[in-house]
């Protein structure tokens, strides 16, 4: 009879959702189904899960992920391989970034700031100051903004490079899912669009939903937010505008 899909989600650690999910765009698709019509998996198709599951570990989106699999030229051998040096590749960055925090938990501990340098080697070639007067003067007096500068006061070298993390790995999700035709209004969108707003509440301030579908529009009406979000990926920024709203509507 195989594995049902609440069986798998447990052993892989996802949601039912996201296997359905898989499913209905040919990426994982099980391999019988019972009596009643649910999903049945296999062994193989637990391997395959977890081939799935790597390579979104490691940042690949789904339509890369589907190419990678169904590559005639691919045997089990390969995909181990692939992987091996994969891993090999993230083990020498993870070490350069250890070592980036060694130095920024010493520079804390000795109260200096980042250097230019480090700044750059953070933030590449985005000044995270460019705008800073410009946010003052529209919302310096707010109680958000207190917030914000208070947060980013303490934040360390090792903080602003777990935040920049933190977006790059949301964009590639959200790209994906846009990529993937999922409606603003599903589910999938909502959720996302939820755990941007909790990104900002954790990271910088309170941001309630009225407060998101204000930034949502900014999204799409400043050039600069929406070639950010465009950047992600092809319509991400009116998507997760849309998005934005549905999510507010529903939470109300």
């Amino acid at each position: 009879m195989g594995y049902s899909v609440g069986q798998v989600a447990g052993f892989a650690g996802v949601t039912v959702r996201t296997l359905h999910h898989y499913d209905e765009i040919g990426l994982l698709c099980p391999s019988g189904r019972s009596g009643a019509g649910h999903r049945r998996y296999d062994d193989a198709d637990l391997d395959r899960l977890q081939r799935i599951l790597f390579y979104r570990e490691l940042g690949f989106p789904l339509d890369e992920v589907a190419v990678l699999l169904d590559d005639p030229r691919s045997d089990p051998r390969e995909h181990l391989r692939r992987q091996h040096a994969l891993l090999t590749d993230r083990i020498a960055r993870l070490q350069q970034m250890a070592k980036a925090v060694e130095h920024a938990m010493e520079a804390k501990k000795m109260g200096i700031t980042l250097t230019p340098e480090e700044r750059f080697e953070v933030f590449g070639d985005k000044d995270p100051e460019q705008y800073a007067e410009e946010v003052e003067r529209r919302w310096g007096g707010t109680e958000a903004y207190a917030e914000s500068q208070r947060r980013a006061a303490s934040y360390t070298k090792e903080d602003w490079q777990r935040i920049q993390d933190e977006v790059a790995d949301w964009g590639a999700r959200y790209a994906a899912l846009v990529a993937a035709g999922e409606p603003a209004d599903g589910e999938a969108a909502m959720d996302m669009a939820e755990e941007h707003r909790q990104h900002i509440c954790d990271r910088y301030y309170d941001c309630g939903y009225e407060m998101h579908v204000c930034l949502g529009g900014m999204y799409v009406s400043d050039e600069r937010f929406k070639a950010f979000y465009d950047g992600m990926g092809e319509g991400v920024a009116e998507h997760l505008r849309d998005s934005i709203t549905a999510n507010a509507v529903r939470k109300a």
